[in-house]
């Protein structure tokens, strides 16, 4: 072969290769961004609609198609969002699995929001969104204040609260909107008063403690809401370092404040502020609603025994389950679920409500009966991230029911139900207003 030929068949041996890479780097240059971006749940919009029908009930029951999918499958995969598999779980047994399985899935969603900077309020954290050791040692901090010798201290002040609040109701009658008047006011003023907070503030957190929860706006309304509700909360730890006050925030701080920063006891306080009102709120605004309709269950409430109240109480629980889905799991690793192949990374959603309705489990699960009752539901989670503060959300249940109950035995829908207000898309469910007559009108001479 000619040196001149010999010496180019060498030169593009030599280039070969290193144009290969040349296209090889352009094209992951290329591709930047595109292959495996790092999904910002702050940015979603919108989620799609085949994936809400876990969110979406007709009155105070699901729509049917969350009982259709159950009876299908217990485990399904529901599609994909920003780039997550969603997994739904709406069986009994199924559900209790997932929730107690704290090595296969991990509650720490902070790989979803993006590689933006954020600040301290921006951040995710609370018992509901953190594994251990952060979450032991958050749950260690809070459950000393949630025994039932500290919450015994706190019947004094909850009676105190009911009482107020049926005179307000009284003063307001005859026709009040319950939800504002009872369903509100008492859980609102009960976790001010247990965490120590001024009530000045109660009708911007009543505002964000609702946006935090609807998803209509996809991710981003409710981590706005939750941020704004989180500075809030810092702060108000900054203020009660310098003088710390009566209640659980100042508590915390004279004993072991320094051990956990603003930050840390601040989202500490937003979780229970959180789970504290919303969700008794709800459960109360619902409650009355369901036992208007339900006169037996009304009478036991008057006049029953502390087994009979309970049984209603539990069963109230069951039936209405404001909390529709757990915090989200996310799959440690490839696994089997029941079935259903789910993969690293996966999104599994546990239906509260679908699993609370299992008919092979729970009686009449259609129906509020107290049948039910002894069925274990999972109003309050189960597990490791089950509600540490259940024993106060049915303390609060029992004393304004059986108030409600005592106080208006003739309590009565002022509207028609097709014109209550009921949340559409929200984690937590509810209705915005419930006007009720409080007596019935007066026979005419």
């Amino acid at each position: 072969m000619p040196i001149a030929a010999q010496v180019s068949s060498s030169l593009r041996a030599m280039v070969r290769p290193l144009s290969e890479r040349v296209r090889k780097v352009a094209l992951q240059f290329a591709m930047r961004g595109k292959e495996s971006p790092i999904p910002d749940i702050t940015t979603l919009r919108k989620i799609p609609e085949h994936l809400t029908f876990p969110l979406r009930r007709d009155g105070v029951d699901p729509v049917p198609l969350l009982a259709e999918s159950r009876a299908q499958a217990p485990v399904t995969k529901l599609g994909s969002v920003l780039g997550l598999d969603i997994v739904l779980v709406t069986g009994h047994a199924e559900s209790k699995h997932v929730l107690a399985d704290k090595d296969t899935y991990s509650n720490d969603m902070r790989h979803l929001l993006g590689t933006r900077k954020r600040t301290d309020a921006e951040g995710i954290g609370g018992l509901g969104m953190t594994d251990p050791p952060d979450h032991t040692k958050l749950r260690g901090l809070l459950t000393p204040e949630f025994t039932m010798r500290r919450l015994g201290r706190l019947n004094g002040m909850i009676d105190r609260i009911v009482t107020d609040a049926l005179d307000s109701m009284e003063a307001n009658g005859p026709e009040v909107d319950l939800v504002q008047h009872f369903g509100f006011e008492i859980p609102f003023r009960v976790i001010c008063e247990l965490l120590g907070m001024p009530e000045d503030v109660r009708d911007e957190f009543h505002k964000l403690g609702m946006a935090r929860f609807d998803l209509s706006e996809g991710g981003a309304g409710a981590f706005g809401a939750a941020t704004e509700t989180r500075t809030f909360l810092i702060e108000q730890v900054r203020q009660q370092r310098a003088d710390p006050g009566d209640g659980m925030i100042g508590e915390i701080i004279r004993n072991k404040g320094a051990e956990y920063d603003d930050v840390e006891l601040g989202g500490l306080a937003d979780g229970v502020f959180l789970g504290g009102y919303e969700t008794s709120a709800s459960m109360l605004s619902m409650g009355a609603y369901v036992l208007m309709q339900n006169p037996e269950a009304y009478e036991l409430l008057r006049s029953g025994d502390r087994a009979e109240v309970d049984k209603v109480v539990e069963e109230l629980l069951r039936y209405l389950c404001p909390v529709q889905l757990a915090f989200p799991r996310f799959a440690r690793e490839d696994h089997d679920l029941f079935g259903l192949p789910v993969k690293k990374g996966a999104v599994v959603l546990v239906s509260l409500t679908g699993a609370n309705r299992d008919p092979a489990v729970v009686p009449q699960p259609e129906q509020f009966d107290l049948r039910n009752a002894e069925t274990m539901h999972f109003a309050f989670g189960h597990g490791m991230h089950r509600c540490v503060g259940a024993e106060l959300a049915r303390m609060e249940l029992r004393a304004a029911l059986t108030g409600l109950a005592r106080r208006f035995p003739d309590l009565a829908m002022a509207t028609d139900p097709g014109d209550l207000g009921w949340r559409d898309l929200s984690v937590v469910y509810s209705l915005d207003r419930l006007p009720v007559r409080l007596a019935k009108d007066p026979v005419p001479a």
